[in-house]
Formats: C-alpha cells, sequence, structure tokens
C-alpha cells in the first residue's frame, strides 16, 4: 500500500456471533477507523476475540455481516480477502520441525498463484519481517524450540510477510515481558504510521492499551459500552462497568494517556455495589 492510497474500511452491522447455543455478541454495529490502531479491551469473556474472529472470517456471524469497502465478507475468495486482511490469534501452532524462515515465507501464500514461483521480491519480504521484529538470527531455528517470547515475534512476523492492509491481532504481548511488550506495540505502531496499515488489537493490559491506541472500543458482555479517543472514554465510571473495578483513572505523566490506578480493595467494592 502506498501512503497515498484510501486504507480498506472494515465493519460490522447488527452482528450476532458466539457458538452454538450460545451468542456471546447480540446486535453490535462498529465502524474499524481505516488507517489508525484501535485497541479492543474488557473483561474476559466479554466478547473481545469473538469478535476479532469474526472480523477476520475465522468464525461465521450468527446474524449481520462484515463489510470491507462495502461488500459483505462472506462473498469474498479466501484469497483475496487474505490479501487485504491479515490475523494473528491467540494461540497460533506450527508443525513440528518448521523453521523460523519457513513459517514467515508461509505470510507469502496470498500473494503467490499456485503454480507462481517464489521470487526475489518474496525473499526481500520476508527478510524485512525478520528484520522488523528482531528474528533474523533465529531463521534456521526449529519454531517449536523458541521460548515463548521468540515464537510471538516469528509470528508477528508472519503476519507482516502478508502485507495486510488490515492486521488484526489476539492478544499480541502474550508471553512477553514488559520490554518485549513495548517493542511490539512500537512495531505496530511504526508500521501503522509508516505504511498507513489499519492495526486491530485485543489487550488486556489498559494503561498500554490507552497509550498506544488512536481509538479504544471497551466491550461489556458482548455489546459495546465505549468507542473513542483512549482520552475520551477511559474514564472510572467506563472501568467500573466494564472490569466491575473501582479505578482512579489520571493523565499519565509521560504520555498524558489514561493511567488507570485500581483503588485497592476496589474489585470487591465494585462487586457488593453491583
Amino acid at each position: 500500500m502506498t501512503p497515498d492510497s484510501a486504507p480498506p474500511r472494515l465493519s460490522v452491522r447488527g452482528l450476532a456471533a458466539g457458538y452454538p447455543g450460545r451468542r456471546v455478541i447480540e446486535d453490535l454495529d462498529l465502524d474499524i477507523a481505516p488507517g489508525r490502531i484501535t485497541m479492543i479491551i474488557g473483561a474476559n469473556a466479554c466478547g473481545k476475540s469473538t469478535l476479532l474472529n469474526v472480523l477476520a472470517r475465522v468464525n461465521a456471524p450468527l446474524a449481520g455481516g462484515v463489510e470491507l469497502d462495502g461488500t459483505d465478507v462472506a462473498s469474498l475468495s479466501r484469497r483475496r480477502f487474505a490479501q487485504t486482511v491479515g490475523l494473528l490469534p491467540q494461540h497460533p501452532t506450527a508443525p513440528d520441525g518448521l523453521t523460523v524462515a519457513e513459517l514467515v515465507s508461509r505470510g507469502r501464500h496470498p500473494h503467490r498463484g499456485v503454480f507462481q514461483r517464489w521470487s526475489a521480491a518474496d525473499t526481500a519480504r520476508v527478510d524485512d519481517a525478520m528484520a522488523k521484529t528482531g528474528v533474523a538470527p533465529l531463521a534456521d531455528r526449529a519454531v517449536g524450540d523458541l521460548s515463548g517470547g521468540q515464537r510471538q515475534r516469528v509470528w508477528i512476523a508472519m503476519a507482516l510477510a502478508q502485507e495486510p492492509r488490515i492486521l488484526l491481532l489476539d492478544e499480541p504481548t502474550t508471553f512477553l515481558d514488559l520490554s518485549h511488550q513495548i517493542e511490539v506495540l512500537d512495531l505496530l505502531r511504526s508500521l501503522n504510521r509508516s505504511d498507513g496499515t489499519t492495526i486491530v488489537v485485543v489487550l488486556h493490559e489498559l494503561n498500554l492499551a490507552a497509550r498506544y491506541a488512536d481509538e479504544l472500543v471497551v466491550m461489556q458482555a458482548g455489546r459495546i459500552v465505549a468507542h473513542g479517543a483512549p482520552a475520551d472514554v477511559l474514564t472510572s465510571e467506563v472501568v467500573a462497568r466494564a472490569f466491575d473495578l473501582d479505578a482512579l483513572v489520571i493523565p499519565d505523566p509521560l504520555t498524558s494517556t489514561p493511567l488507570v490506578i485500581p483503588v485497592p480493595g476496589g474489585a470487591h467494592a465494585a462487586a457488593d455495589e453491583a
């Protein structure tokens, strides 16, 4: 994607989603801000990952639908959709013995025809993705032999190699210590700012979500309770509603983004008041 080209628009209308016998999401509407970073936050089992999986076409809606530039994604071929939208799931797995370079190379599949040979451009894109995520020195290592943090960066490299215009990530900082969490989020911000890639991230850590998001989507019990700029939507009232937590929300002294400070005993206090 060139900086001057318009980023694609991803949206859901009247969405219901879940599993046989259980709807997790009901009648949800959402427009993902094109060319920006959107973080989806909320308590466990509120529907964050369910929403992301429907956006990625991993799960089909029970009602309503997902649109990409106004077209129902169900009408798009798998390859065409994958050329635009990439997904890093929460618990990805790789075949035994697969090397880092082999796994990252799989990100190129949507851009190659059945009989198309591997090109120098493919190699360059894979090398660039591994360099950006710091896994180039691990290229010949088996993915299964890596630490959890290293594996996570390799999966992100594979997603980057896909060259998606929209990148969906479910808990991409899982298994990473704080310094590596910052590295990953800095990388996503750099990708967004330099290439205009739309980034959508499910994240548990509220303060990191507030620091890196252009927009926050706050979910509670399958519905959106707040959506907008972090400074506008991440308030004590929203935290209490979405997380059942009494907290003080103040400006971060370094970034001026919202900083959530739980009140001691706040979870119990909120539960008693509910």
